[in-house]
């Protein structure tokens, strides 16, 4: 969607965010990550706008970046994966090539769902998916800390899920 047409948009709804985004994007998004498959006749219908311009901004949301995919969420365990394990990587910064080549070679790993830089101690938070502590074992150590500049790794273990793979709070969004 062209930026006029996303002003005007805006100016209907009353209102825009520091974002830019108005309350129809804001009730989109909110939408959205409830449920993303929503055909556009029902996302229509749930945020009190017409098809098109429905799908005017829901294009225009992805185009911006503000939705950057859509996805299913999946049962881990169902799938045979029992183990949620959370491990600080300490590497060595020694410079900023050493600290790419680590980065490039953690996103290279399909058992990590996670990586964070974190303040503190360490310098990664990996969150590190597994069948079992035996196939854990084996990663951390046959993997793990054979990733270049990595000098140790310390994990501790999921006892148990309370929240995840939560939607965004939207709240600091109401324009």
């Amino acid at each position: 969607m062209a930026g006029g047409a996303a002003s005007a948009d805006a100016d209907e709804a009353g209102g825009t965010t520091a974002s830019g985004l108005d309350r129809y994007h804001v009730a989109i998004l909110a939408a959205l990550q409830k449920e993303a498959r929503l055909s556009n006749a029902e996302l229509a219908s749930r945020i009190g706008l017409s098809a098109a311009p429905t799908w005017r901004r829901v294009r225009w949301l992805e185009e911006q970046g503000f939705i950057t995919g859509y996805r299913a969420e999946i049962d881990r365990r169902k799938l045979g994966l029992g183990v949620l394990a959370f491990v600080r990587v300490d590497a060595d910064r020694n410079n900023g090539a050493a600290t790419r080549e680590l980065e490039q070679a953690i996103r290279a790993l399909p058992e990590v769902i996670a990586c964070h830089y974190i303040s503190g101690a360490g310098t990664f938070e990996l969150q590190v998916m597994a069948t079992d502590l035996d196939a854990f074992s084996r990663f951390s150590i046959d993997t793990l800390l054979n990733l270049p500049n990595v000098k140790d790794i310390h994990t501790s273990f999921s006892l148990g899920e309370v929240k995840a793979g939560g939607a965004l709070p939207l709240g600091h969004l109401k324009p």
